[in-house]
């Protein structure tokens, strides 16, 4: 993995954070700035990764209770990044943060590759997960 800086702060240049979710094609965080800054500012654990010029090309995030539940919320590397380690090495920070969190919980698109990642880093499905099956349900809105 080529050299890159690890942060845990909240602060960003707007169209940094708002460029990197456009970038893997988050359009819905993309189009409402306000709200996005509004979101990351109100997460309670924040990690980006920057290359040697000084771009962002990761951010993971995560809302938590600190005891019982830690809700990975985002995971993005810049397209031109990928699979070169940044998002494992960016989740494990969160992991780190978060290890003494009982559940830890992440939602995902449905395609192989998310999949793929997601077992990587430890995440199993619910209705794979043993001795018991979990049923994991979620409600999105407009």
């Amino acid at each position: 993995m080529p050299p890159f800086a690890f942060s845990e702060s909240k602060q960003f240049v707007g169209t940094d954070r708002v460029g990197l979710y456009a970038n893997v094609g988050w359009s819905a965080y993309a189009r409402d700035p306000d709200s996005l800054l509004r979101a990351v500012e109100q997460s309670s654990y924040v990690v980006s990764a920057r290359n040697s010029s000084g771009t962002l090309v990761g951010l993971a995030r995560a809302i938590s209770d600190d005891v019982s539940i830690c809700y990975l919320q985002d995971i993005l590397v810049s397209s031109d990044q990928q699979r070169s380690g940044i998002g494992r090495a960016l989740v494990e920070r969160v992991l780190e943060r978060y290890v003494r969190v009982r559940q830890k919980v992440l939602l995902t698109d449905d395609g192989p590759g998310q999949r793929a990642f997601s077992e990587s880093i430890g995440f199993i499905e619910g209705h794979d997960f043993g001795p018991t099956p979990l049923r994991a349900l979620v409600q999105i809105g407009s």
